[in-house]
């Protein structure tokens, strides 16, 4: 439990098995070199592991990515974290639906558990620690007095860092499916969805507005990961230190409807994104969230510029 202004708000939810963090993803990319001038533009902490890249966030010693080496881009495995206690239980409610365990990938450690989704994703789950927050994160909108200067130089206002990774959104050939398959085995709970073309899903135990998505299409891939940065200046300075360096494809700024976060996507060499997040909704343990289905014209975005036609394209399926 957590003290939060003389109260003590609950960060697990008592009598329910489910995941509580996106705990890390992996995909492999045809050119390590570029992915590394990528993430480091974007503000990232890039290690290097063995023939991976490590993606860390600076002051955090979690990684909440790692990145591979192979002959197209194509989304690895995603990770799930449970708490200690209930890492057993979960495993049983997975060999109970029939899931068949598998060995780790090669070359790995893992004290997890591995087993395909209902669309052949690769997925592990592990006790590790809470990732997700436990409160809604910060969030600066201050402004400053008449008579002072409320921006810096340009030359002075310093690189833009994220602070965490906030959550993926994957593609999946039956959101329905991916709807009742994550909440039926893995435990989290539908936060709002667009008929069949895409949904959002959050932690029990406390996470933001969704902490994994899935969209429609044909095969599995990753269309982006998001990262919270905390200010709407901030992403506004992300998206000019990509574009500076030649990353100027994309969509934003903008504020989305359904997590009502704003953002900034920029398109990476592979045609996924990585999001600039600022002020997601938060859905805390205690909250029974209603799920809401919404029009198309009412589940995408706010305010922001026209979507690029390519936006939805998952290109793991065309290659």
């Amino acid at each position: 439990m957590t003290a939060i202004t003389g109260k003590v708000e609950i960060v697990k939810r008592p009598g329910e098995l489910g995941i509580h963090s996106m705990d890390t993803f992996n995909m492999v990319v045809p050119d390590l070199q570029q992915a590394e001038t990528f993430y480091k533009t974007f503000g990232l902490d890039v290690r290097e592991e063995g023939n991976n890249l490590g993606l860390y966030t600076f002051g955090s010693g979690h990684r909440w990515g790692s990145i591979g080496e192979g002959l197209r881009k194509k989304l690895n495995y995603l990770t799930f974290a449970v708490f200690e206690e209930d890492f057993e239980p979960i495993k049983r409610r997975v060999e109970a639906e029939g899931i068949r365990l598998l060995d780790a990938p090669r070359g790995l450690e893992s004290e997890g558990i591995w087993f395909y989704d209902h669309n052949g994703v690769l997925i592990e789950l592990k006790i590790s620690e809470k990732t997700s927050p436990n409160v809604k994160s910060a969030f600066d909108m201050t402004s400053v007095p008449g008579g002072v200067a409320g921006a810096p130089q340009r030359s002075q206002a310093g690189k833009v860092r994220p602070l965490r990774l906030a959550h993926v959104l994957v593609f999946t050939a039956d959101v329905p499916q991916a709807i009742a398959f994550y909440s039926r085995v893995l435990g989290p709970r539908l936060s709002d969805r667009s008929g069949d073309g895409i949904c959002f899903m959050h932690g029990i135990h406390g996470s933001d507005h969704h902490l994994i998505a899935f969209a429609k299409s044909s095969a599995p891939g990753l269309h982006h990961c998001s990262w919270d940065v905390g200010s709407i200046n901030e992403i506004g300075k992300g998206a000019m230190q990509m574009a500076e360096k030649g990353f100027q494809k994309g969509w934003g700024l903008g504020r989305h409807v359904l997590g009502s976060n704003y953002f900034h996507y920029v398109r990476d060499p592979w045609g996924s994104y990585s999001e600039y997040s600022a002020d997601i909704d938060y859905i805390p343990a205690t909250c029974d969230w209603e799920s809401g289905d919404y029009p198309p014209e009412d589940s995408l975005y706010l305010w922001g510029p026209d979507l690029p036609e390519d936006f939805v394209v998952n290109h793991e399926a065309q290659n």
